[in-house]
């Protein structure tokens, strides 16, 4: 994605640091005269996309927010071990970081929604913009309401420095959500079917599953999931082929773009999580696959996780042996590697050393996420069919998996297909950032009907790993950043913090 930044507003928070596309000079630039024309949309959209490639954001921390605290990963890296054993704190950089990029991203689509609608221009192009908007702010909130639960909630950008503008209450999680449901379902309205590497209808669908998933919304996601599907949009032939990602066909509903050679910065994460030869130099690696992962899943007849040829440098050393969503490096042979650079490594990323500027992309949604999402919504409202398992078998033998019949075992009960549908989704999506808010989720089921039990939750990880070994409840949302809490003083912090 080529980075285009803006100025729509005269010392607008909103774009502080970054560097502008002067049309004028900076002291001439209002949202009158900037926002003139098409290109100064199209610039302004881009902004907004931007946001979500940040450290805080997609680019670093709220993928390792995603991984690091659940049974997928461990780490000997220090930078990462208050996610790894949940000791988290409001100045945890994880938690501050999280929180201000997804404003920064909220803050920039509604200054798109705020000016783009009277920019002269294709009325198309301009409904698609704020639709892409629209999405980049649900997302942003998702981030947001899921991590630390009642957030601010802003509609229109933060312009002036005044505390009335700036300091606002929390805004009811629920409320919150339904702004979300709102903004998606108006996008979906507003994006085209298609959009070169950028957010579409479906898109918007496929998060919206997500988010009415996470708020046991059974029947809309059901309803949200089946629009997607209802485009007869193929899985990728081989899982294989899906990584590294970069826009590989149609399965990949939105990711987010690196292209470091149009002066764009380049992806952090390979730099992050690969050993050497792959990696620029060696230091105690993020999201390392765990033991219990990899003991859990198939590792010979599963093509996510099975055997997939040996790995070795340029000139013939051996650096391990690709497993498809991890290399084994226990022996690894390429100069300068030590014992940083042995074990087990997530292999979804694969950029050769680059210096932390990778062109490796990262996934936020795929079709196989809609088709275990759609088989959990119908289970869970009726139990195992024939159409729970016609959407789980194209995950399941795309992996290389018998297809399930009513014969099945995991076909016995709601439970039992409950657990079949949670396996899946935690060996196809494994590392991909995913994982603590699903075990979160999960724990949120449990607690609201005990009867409805899942193998592993949030609270059984917490339990774990925390000191005391308490099944603390507090500990399903994230504090509020303490930077937040000392400059608001409308904001209280979350229990237990």
């Amino acid at each position: 994605m080529k980075k285009l930044f803006i100025l729509p507003v005269a010392g607008l928070a909103l774009l502080a640091g970054c560097n502008f596309l002067q049309k004028e000079p900076l002291t001439n630039i209002t949202p009158n005269n900037f926002f003139a024309s098409g290109d100064d949309a199209e610039a302004s959209i881009t902004a907004v996309y931007d946001a979500l490639q940040g450290t805080g954001a997609y680019g670093q921390d709220l993928m390792t927010m995603g991984e690091m605290p659940t049974d997928n990963c461990t780490s000997a890296n220090n930078d990462v071990n208050q996610l790894r054993t949940i000791s988290w704190t409001p100045t945890t950089s994880q938690v501050t970081n999280v929180y201000k990029q997804a404003y920064l991203g909220v803050n920039r689509a509604n200054v798109v929604l705020k000016y783009v609608p009277t920019v002269a221009m294709d009325t198309a192009r301009r409904s698609q913009i704020q639709g892409e908007a629209r999405f980049i702010r649900a997302l942003c909130y998702f981030t947001l309401v899921r991590a630390y639960g009642d957030v601010p909630l802003r509609l229109l950008p933060t312009e002036t420095s005044s505390p009335s503008e700036i300091n606002l209450p929390r805004t009811a999680a629920a409320d919150v959500y339904a702004q979300i449901v709102a903004d998606l379902q108006r996008a979906a309205i507003q994006m085209p079917a298609s959009n070169n590497n950028r957010a579409t209808k479906n898109s918007a669908n496929a998060l919206l599953t997500r988010v009415q998933l996470t708020q046991r919304n059974w029947a809309a996601a059901q309803a949200s999931a089946n629009k997607v599907i209802a485009n007869n949009i193929p899985l990728n032939s081989t899982f294989k082929s899906l990584f590294p990602a970069e826009n590989k066909g149609p399965e990949s509903l939105f990711e987010i773009q690196y292209n470091p050679g149009s002066g764009d910065g380049g992806n952090l994460i390979p730099d992050e999580i690969l050993p050497l030869p792959y990696a620029t130099y060696s230091y105690a690696k993020f999201n390392v696959p765990s033991a219990d992962i990899i003991a859990f899943a198939d590792t010979v007849n599963d093509r996510r996780w099975a055997y997939n040829g040996r790995l070795q440098t340029s000139g013939g050393l051996f650096v391990g042996r690709d497993h498809v969503s991890y290399v084994d490096a226990t022996k690894n042979q390429a100069s300068g590697a030590n014992a940083n650079d042995r074990g087990p490594f997530v292999f979804k990323w694969t950029s050769i050393g680059n210096g932390f500027n990778s062109t490796d992309n990262n996934y936020v949604l795929r079709y196989a996420e809609v088709l275990l999402g759609y088989a959990e919504a119908v289970n869970e409202q009726t139990g195992p069919s024939a159409d729970v398992l016609a959407k789980l078998n194209l995950v399941r033998q795309r992996a290389g998996l018998a297809a399930l019949t009513a014969a099945s075992p995991q076909y016995a009960s709601k439970q039992t297909m409950r657990n079949e549908i949670e396996r899946q989704r935690r060996l196809e999506f494994a590392f991909e950032g995913e994982r603590w808010w699903d075990l979160v989720r999960y724990a949120r089921h449990t607690l609201a009907d005990p009867s409805a039990v899942h193998t592993i939750t949030a609270l059984d990880i917490i339990a774990a790993r925390r000191a005391g070994g308490t099944r603390d409840v507090n500990f399903l949302l994230f504090p509020l950043p303490q930077a937040e809490i000392n400059t608001n003083p409308q904001l209280k912090q979350n229990p237990g913090y």
